[in-house]
């Protein structure tokens, strides 16, 4: 009969009979030990395994405050996993009720799970009224027995409190006798008398609460401190109180003059959206960002930065400013930045464009651009005098991350989307835009700002230009096309073309502004190979794999990657919508082609394209650059 043959343990469903000791058991070492499974675990590396009990009366706040808590630790790269009271009930403790025996085996049972999630490196985050001393007591000796850190926290709300929420209406039945042994009403709670920690909900938001319990976790080194919505990012120029003393010193400094593209690198990197660089890059970190697509600073957490963003000098500038200890950078004869400590290392242009762009072939914009550019590359420290105007009339929309926080606190967000476009919005991305926000809604946040966010910097001739696509978007938004809480704001980046790896660079900018979720469209940042016969579509990049690349790139842990549905005209309906392969027949794609010609013929798309309004800014415009 075999090895199946054996008999089966049966296993009964009275707590008591499962108690019974074990014998002949003898606890085996792993192999691997906690801190090799912290190097594995998460992209935040180190061993982080605890266990956090949350204890106190029901609707006091413990699952809320552990699932908010959940979804900000793995947003930060850190695996955590609640283990809540009702769920367990329903799974490994189904069979056990709330007499007094039942409740200690319970806990009992969930410490053990717990202390197996700590050991694996994972944050336990365990939510359960545990109303008896002796039980939590249990729990703890359980793990630190194993040497785990344990850590009770006492989520404290009155009884009142806590039964005028009555969130599952449970107060109600206890008081009118269905439900019997409730705690509070009819079982006592035993107080924490030394807990770990101290919630007081009364007053505060899940998110006020929850932020208390990160800041002692990272007091106690559990997690590192990680830089929040709340705290503004760091920006790069000169303060007040210095700025004559610095205006001084860059009358005795060599100068080096800039072009329009530089100004925009500068004012990204002054702005703090490529934070934590504090300056054009060092050859140090261009290597990093050339080989690893990031940055690694000493606490090891990987920090994505996919596009070198450096000063490029010729020869003879390198030669003159090579032993200056700062530089004056200078644009259209004003002083704009001071660059402290010059390094200058050579400009490998032919490795830079193919590691960049997977091609050095010169009829690709941007490469043309650096196969152009000075010889040698210097990086530095920055200090800029002031913000950074163009004097175009849209300078009130260049916004920069920390005020785009603002104005997202000012409006009362609980999530940021962010959508990027260097084209106008047609009626398509608005019902992506739409869509993305009642996904959102569905997870359970109320308020949902979406950043629409196009791309300010340099284009290339045959992209429709910056005032215009504002003009068309502003156009979009008086329409009622989007939902009021819209942040209209101009991305400064130059645009370089360089597919999935420069769609790295633009979700983490937006992740820099406090977007917690990211649209991304097909193809982004593509650009047709300057060979049309070198690749089957005639694409440098294939037009799926952005998304893909978004979705395992390190860094971006903050972000949830939305991936672009395909939409197209739906002509039974006569507006755009998601297009269904099963009745494919119904639907037509209008092309960025399709579009401009028949703009520059003076005619009108299909009814329910894009808003009527936008799209004669939009013809107006093809009509004109044709003239």
């Amino acid at each position: 009969m075999g090895i199946f043959a054996r008999p089966v343990l049966e296993i009964s469903d009275s707590p008591k009979e499962m108690q019974r000791t074990a014998t002949n058991v003898l606890a085996q070492a792993h192999h691997v030990s906690r801190m090799k499974r912290g190097q594995a675990i998460g992209s935040v590396r180190g061993f982080r395994g605890c266990t956090l009990w949350m204890t106190g009366l029901s609707g006091a706040g413990k699952t809320s405050i552990s699932f908010q808590l959940e979804e900000y630790l793995v947003s930060q790269g850190i695996p955590a996993y609640s283990l809540d009271g009702d769920n367990m009930r329903t799974g490994l403790n189904r069979n056990l009720g709330f007499s007094k025996e039942d409740r200690e085996e319970n806990v009992r049972r969930v410490a053990e799970v717990a202390r197996l999630f700590a050991d694996a490196g994972i944050v336990a985050l365990c939510s359960f009224v545990s109303p008896f001393a002796e039980d939590r007591k249990i729990a703890r000796e359980i793990h630190e027995n194993a040497n785990l850190p344990f850590y009770e926290i006492f989520v404290d709300a009155s009884l009142q409190v806590c039964e005028a929420r009555d969130v599952k209406g449970l107060y109600k039945k206890a008081r009118q006798g269905i439900i019997k042994g409730f705690t509070g009403i009819d079982q006592n709670y035993d107080v924490p008398t030394e807990p770990d920690l101290i919630v007081n909900t009364e007053n505060a938001t899940v998110q006020q609460s929850t932020d208390v319990v990160i800041n002692f976790l990272q007091r106690k080194k559990i997690i590192p401190k990680i830089c929040e919505l709340e705290q503004p990012f760091l920006e790069l120029f000169v303060k007040e109180d210095r700025l004559d003393d610095v205006r001084k010193e860059m009358k005795t400094l060599p100068t080096l003059e800039i072009g329009k593209i530089d100004v925009q690198w500068l004012q990204v990197l002054a702005e703090g959206w490529a934070a934590p660089l504090k300056g054009f890059m060092r050859e140090n970190e261009y290597l990093q960002v050339q080989h690893f697509n990031c940055l690694l600073y000493e606490n090891g957490v990987p920090i994505n930065q996919s596009i070198p963003i450096v000063l490029a000098v010729s020869t003879a500038d390198k030669e003159r400013c090579f032993d200056a200890a700062a530089l004056v950078l200078r644009y259209q004869d004003k002083d704009l930045a001071v660059l402290r400590n010059p390094e200058f290392y050579l400009h490998r242009k032919e490795e830079r464009c193919c590691r960049q762009f997977g091609t050095n072939n010169p009829g690709h914009p941007y490469v043309k651009l650096i196969r152009d550019s000075g010889d040698w590359l210097v990086g530095g420290d920055l200090e800029v005098l002031e913000r950074i105007k163009w004097n175009d009339g849209l300078d009130h929309y260049r916004l920069t991350p920390n005020e785009i926080r603002i104005k997202c606190r000012e409006i009362g967000a609980d999530a940021v989307f962010a959508f990027q476009l260097r084209n106008p919005i047609h009626n398509g991305h608005a019902l992506l835009m739409q869509d993305t926000r009642k996904r959102l809604e569905g997870y359970g946040y109320e308020k949902p700002v979406l950043l629409l966010h196009p791309l300010g910097g340099w284009t290339k001739d045959d992209d429709v230009p910056l005032s215009v696509r504002i003009q068309q978007h502003e156009a979009v938004l008086e329409e009622g096309v989007l939902h009021e809480d819209t942040i209209l704001a101009i991305f400064p980046s130059p645009m370089c073309y360089a597919g999935p790896t420069e769609v790295q660079w633009h979700a983490k900018a937006r992740m820099i502004a406090g977007a917690n979720f990211y649209i991304v469209g097909r193809d982004p940042a593509g650009v047709p190979h300057p060979d049309k016969s070198a690749t089957t579509d005639g694409n440098l990049y294939d037009a799926t794999h952005g998304a893909r690349v978004l979705s395992l790139a390190p860094g971006l842990q903050n972000l949830e990657i939305i991936p672009f549905r395909v939409a197209a005209y739906d002509m039974k309906t006569k507006k755009m919508s998601f297009f269904e392969a099963e009745r494919q027949q119904d639907f037509i794609f209008i092309s960025g082609t399709k579009m401009r010609n028949l703009a520059k013929n003076g005619e009108d798309p299909p009814e329910g394209f894009m808003a009527p309004k936008a799209w004669k800014i939009v013809m107006k415009y093809y009509q004109t650059a044709l003239t």
